[in-house]
């Protein structure tokens, strides 16, 4: 058998063809593409262009959270085959408690999360839908597949917060120089 028939070579075609797709059109759901090619959803992420896309580690989801609280209103999304759950408002300030990361207190967002399943956070900017820039903090879990979200918020013309989008860069390039 030669080298490019081996199963490994036909994973680097796979994803090979895959980074080709999303550089001619990265615009799409990030979740769809993943079902479609049978990968994980980090993994899709990772074949963004580099560009649009910058990795964490799990380690620095708290000073994510809490740097994310400071932005104002911003979009918490949970994406599962079943739902795609979108929040409005302000991040509230968190804690540790009893196994989770407890969200309460004067916005729509709350709830508990484990955290501490925290892999690695993606910072990603890339169109969407022809709806233009999208900034996305993704949260991802051990088996690449994320958390949750959260958006950059938009104003009443759908255009992203310009200071949130300051924010969200300085947090990505302190928190990604970081982590290499």
């Amino acid at each position: 058998m030669t080298a490019q028939h081996t199963p490994a070579a036909s994973q680097d075609a796979a994803l090979e063809s895959l980074r080709a797709r999303l550089l001619a059109e990265p615009g799409g759901v990030l979740e769809a593409v993943a079902a479609e090619t049978g990968v994980s959803l980090r993994t899709v992420v990772d074949c963004l262009p580099e560009a649009m896309r910058g990795f964490a580690p799990g380690s620095a989801a708290e000073a994510a959270m809490t740097d994310i609280a400071g932005w104002g209103p911003i979009t918490f999304l949970v994406h599962s085959a079943d739902l795609v759950l979108e929040c409005k408002g302000p991040l509230p300030l968190g804690q540790f408690g009893r196994g989770f990361y407890n969200l309460a207190g004067g916005s729509p967002i709350g709830g508990h999360i484990r955290l501490g399943r925290c892999a690695d956070l993606a910072f990603v900017r890339r169109p969407f839908m022809g709806s233009g820039d999208s900034c996305a903090v993704i949260f991802f879990n051990g088996d690449g597949e994320a958390m949750f979200k959260i958006f950059v918020g938009r104003d009443e013309k759908r255009q992203l917060l310009a200071d949130q989008v300051e924010r969200f860069l300085a947090l990505r390039d302190r928190l990604c120089l970081s982590a290499a």
